[in-house]
């Protein structure tokens, strides 16, 4: 298998980035490719993904790619043909200076039409370690002091737990427990609250201390944790001397602190997923799905800066040139074919997934990678591929489209099979609806479900119910015991 085939095949599986990533730097490094910068024709104007002719006579799949020397270039791609594969004169590859003025002088030199007001400008957020450091150097004089709690800093995690052991951490710096833990007690009352605690019973007992609250009834209360997660009311009122009421409203304040004061100075953005495919409903009821043109990089290829300056360029230039342009027109074909192929197996998965759309989450069919494999005719490892990293905006939502393959379940009555998704979906949608005097057990929603045609065990109903985070059903009773 040569270097591009080995690329092509993974150009399948890179995310849109990665594609973007890898674009780029053939572009840095190939001075016959250019961006095709042409506008996009309107989404109405587009045909119907069913109304295209096939591109490809054989699409190739990862395993003919593996066996194959070369790329297929048919003829009948329009990324094949001549006047695709052609830039105008120009542009900055022919030599031609760009429109405008390069010298710096375009722009204005006053701020009169500028209209952005001064919220425009976001100043620059300090991270909590720098938040830390300030107080650091204003609580601390003595430098031994300052760099103890310099190292403590270093050792925050991002919730802001001291996940190393003080032990430790005063034998490496060959120095005595009780400074460090001089300086660690201080620093827990730095702002935010609760930072450098071992546990989150330091974390709650440092901002009940902030706040003047506590006392022996509560200091009894945040001992015992595990009893508050039980819900087991009974014995905290007998340990901690108090009646519901009271214990109700210690509750209330624990329940108002903030358990990971340090996730709060998170400054790391969320990383925006931009869907691969764009999907809407046709007014005859069907669906239109297209490539994201905003993902899909378009390449074209200069054949007239290469026709301009091949025949007068020396035998190594030559060379160099006709590499150029092989490379170039494999990112072309290869490009094209990871879109082609990404269209035929989206369009596909929609076909058979066509009940969640229009019906939701419990019509969603039990789908391997065989049967999208199968139906459009590639290999399984393509179609994995295919469905890595790549995301399509649908009405009910953006998915990745690994989403849609779920596990099947077996019907009683020899029916059809009920995807995994779906029976989850319905156990939440069990426990959502239960009253304190119903609450439901696993073998309880297991003879649910197989009254309504769910061949299931008791504990594959625990499966799910512990991956949808749901507690068991003596933990929801006490849930709901207590008043919120």
């Amino acid at each position: 298998m040569t270097p591009q085939l080995r690329q092509a095949i993974k150009l399948l599986q890179f995310s849109n980035i990665e594609v973007n990533s890898f674009v780029e730097e053939e572009m840095e490094r190939n001075p016959l490719l250019e961006r095709d910068d042409s506008p996009e024709p309107p989404i109405g104007e587009r045909a119907a993904l069913d109304q295209l002719e096939p591109r490809l006579a054989s699409p190739m799949d990862s395993a003919d790619a593996a066996r194959a020397d070369t790329l297929p270039a048919e003829s009948g791609s329009p990324l094949d043909a001549e006047h695709a594969e052609t830039y105008d004169p120009g542009g900055a590859g022919d030599g031609t200076p760009l429109a405008g003025r390069m010298d710096g002088g375009g722009g204005n030199h006053n701020f009169e039409g500028d209209d952005r007001g001064i919220d425009d400008f976001a100043g620059d957020e300090r991270s909590l370690r720098d938040h830390l450091g300030e107080q650091l150097r204003l609580n601390f004089t003595d430098p031994v002091d300052r760099m103890i709690g310099a190292h403590l800093i270093a050792l925050l995690c991002p919730a802001g737990r001291l996940t190393a052991d003080p032990a430790a951490i005063a034998h490496a710096m060959g120095l005595p427990l009780d400074r460090v833990e001089s300086v660690r007690g201080r620093m827990m009352r730095f702002d935010p609250v609760g930072l450098f605690a071992r546990d989150l019973r330091e974390c709650v007992a440092a901002q009940l201390m902030e706040r003047n609250r506590f006392d022996p009834a509560m200091q009894i209360l945040v001992d015992n944790l595990e009893l508050l997660a039980k819900r087991d009311n009974k014995r905290l009122m007998t340990l901690c001397g108090v009646d519901a009421e009271d214990l109700t409203d210690m509750i209330a304040e624990i329940r108002a602190l903030d358990p990971k004061p340090g996730a709060t100075w998170d400054t790391t953005p969320a990383q925006l997923v931009v869907p691969d495919l764009l999907m809407r409903q046709m007014p005859d009821g069907g669906w239109i799905i297209e490539l994201n043109p905003e993902t899909m990089p378009r390449v074209l290829v200069n054949e007239r800066f290469y026709a301009k300056i091949a025949p007068h360029a020396k035998k190594d230039e030559k060379v160099f040139l006709s590499e150029r342009l092989a490379n170039a027109n494999w990112l072309v074909r290869s490009l094209q074919q990871r879109a082609q192929t990404i269209l035929k197996v989206s369009a596909e998965i929609i076909r058979q997934q066509d009940g969640f759309l229009r019906l939701g989450v419990a019509h969603l069919r039990p789908l391997i990678l065989r049967d999208i494999a199968e139906a459009v005719e590639l290999h399984e490892s393509t179609v994995s591929r295919v469905t890595s990293n790549k995301y399509i905006a649908t009405p009910r939502g953006t998915f990745e489209l690994k989403y849609f393959f779920t596990t099947a379940i077996h019907a009683t009555n020899g029916g059809d099979s009920h995807s995994a998704e779906a029976v989850r979906f319905r156990i939440r949608g069990m426990i959502d609806q239960e009253s304190l005097g119903e609450v439901l057990s696993d073998d309880a929603i297991v003879v649910v479900l197989r009254r309504e045609g769910v061949e299931i065990a008791r504990r594959t109903v625990a499966k799910y119910r512990e991956s949808l985070r749901i507690p068991n059903s003596v933990q929801r009773r006490r849930d709901k015991a207590v008043p919120a």
